[in-house]
């Protein structure tokens, strides 16, 4: 219950901070969201903060995104169409399904010259970052006179999953399409929502154009994956499917791998910040928000030694949120999944960084190069004040689809890996495999393979070659 006292001090500090006591009262409210957790006192709160699900969905959304795929599956453009006009477009028709020529054309035209320029720089980043990760074939010929090697193909075709939502995505288009291109892939085929009137974002379209991709479908859901997967009286089936999704898109992603691949099961987007007393309060706040403005299950963490900092930012996430154009989205994720938590020292947030394994990693300390070597797992790691999460999700070069949910225990972000397959060469002459037989022949019978063994054996005994 509030008292005199309650209202004098609030008094108080709208006076020094010349805020209007609403205003106020407003950020003491947010205040209410944001806590402080401590090492040891908190570990259980801690643990479960660390320690979350590699990917969104309950199970009631996993059966209505297999319903849906299965619908798909046997029904093609039926189903497709079915569930498009029921959660995107009450109108749309079979012949508009597909984006036209023209349709790309306007759109180039509806984006301003800064979106385009930008574009194009981080286009060029993004191009010149995965030309580093090429991967050429191989072949080593022993003395022997055989050979072993590795030979890279591109895949052939690939689906690109951009969501629509409340806001356009083309940065993803990039993320996706400049490894895929740098790779070689041929053939990029782009699924996005589209909205009530039928129409995909022009700054989407923009970005597909940059990328020379013309296949674009006004689909979105579990029926886009579906479609991409299984193919359509419209849509011919990839080989693979990337891009991240709403909880629908990611049950369904699970359900159709095997038939294609996939890149990851994503998850809720994260970051986790681990600082000393030497970083600025004001930009661990801004970037602790640029997280949790994603969506309300979105993760926003920091990890410090500093209980003064840990003050600090939490004063500064409350200014920050009180006049914040998503304010309701990020109360409601740092409620549920956001937290201050004071570590014993920096070699004690580094393990629980290490625990969390986070898609977004920031070193706001004072020698954030000496600290990197003991980051085991991460998806993106951001060096320094002025490396914030923002420049890895637009402009900075490697692909902003990372692993979620502490995926990154065991995977790594969409590189141009992503979109190539390997062969593996073997090449052996007569006299090497006469001197390598015998060893051959006594693992196969280890195992009771007689015929593999044989396949040898006619090689290389006397009298007996083919």
């Amino acid at each position: 219950m509030a008292t005199p006292w309650d209202a004098i001090y609030e008094e108080i500090l709208c006076f020094s901070s010349g805020q209007k006591r609403g205003e106020f009262l407003k950020v003491r409210r947010l205040g209410k969201v944001l806590r402080i957790l401590h090492q040891h006192r908190d570990e259980a709160e801690i643990q479960r903060l660390l320690s979350r699900s590699p990917f969104a969905g309950t199970e009631e959304q996993a059966a209505v995104a297999a319903r849906i795929v299965e619908e798909v599956r046997r029904e093609g453009n039926a189903a497709v169409l079915r569930y498009t006009r029921q959660f995107d477009c009450p109108t749309l028709t079979v012949e508009q399904m597909r984006v036209s020529e023209e349709e790309i054309e306007s759109a180039q035209t509806q984006v301003s010259e800064e979106f385009r320029a930008a574009l194009r720089r981080a286009k060029d980043n993004l191009t010149d970052f995965h030309q580093r990760q090429r991967r050429e074939s191989w072949l080593h010929f022993r003395e022997t006179g055989g050979a072993v090697g590795q030979r890279f193909v591109p895949l052939a075709r690939v689906g690109m999953y951009v969501p629509g939502g409340q806001v356009p995505l083309p940065s993803s288009v990039l993320a996706l399409g400049v490894p895929a291109r740098v790779a070689g892939v041929e053939e990029l085929v782009l699924c996005s929502p589209c909205d009530p009137e039928g129409k995909i974002n022009p700054h989407t379209l923009t970005a597909a154009a940059a990328l020379g991709i013309g296949e674009i479908y006004k689909i979105g859901g579990a029926q886009a994956i579906a479609a991409l997967a299984f193919g359509t009286e419209t849509i011919r089936p990839v080989d693979k499917i990337v891009g991240p999704g709403n909880p629908y898109v990611t049950h369904a992603k699970r359900l159709v791998f095997g038939y294609v691949g996939i890149d990851r099961l994503a998850g809720p987007s994260e970051i986790l910040i681990l600082a000393d007393d030497t970083a600025n309060p004001r930009c661990v706040a801004a970037d602790l928000l640029s997280q949790a403005e994603h969506s309300p299950d979105a993760r926003a963490l920091l990890i410090t030694p500093s209980g003064q900092l840990a003050e600090a930012v939490r004063q500064e996430m409350e200014q920050q949120m009180a006049t914040a154009v998503r304010r309701e989205v990020m109360e409601a994720a740092l409620r549920d999944y956001g937290a201050l938590i004071v570590v014993d020292d920096l070699a004690a947030g580094v393990e629980l960084v290490n625990r969390c394994a986070p898609e977004h990693l920031e070193l706001l300390v004072q020698e954030p190069y000496t600290w990197l070597p003991h980051i085991r797992h991460a998806g993106a790691i951001f060096l320094g004040e002025y490396s914030p999460e923002s420049v890895g999700d637009y402009l900075a070069g490697p692909s902003h689809v990372l692993p979620t949910g502490g995926t990154a225990r065991f995977s790594s972000p969409v590189t141009v890996d992503d979109f190539l397959k390997v062969s593996s060469i073997i090449a052996y002459r007569r006299e090497e495999l006469a001197a390598e037989a015998e060893a051959i022949v006594t693992l196969a019978t280890v195992e009771g393979l007689e015929a593999h063994a044989r396949a040898v054996q006619v090689r290389t005994h006397k009298g007996e070659q083919p």
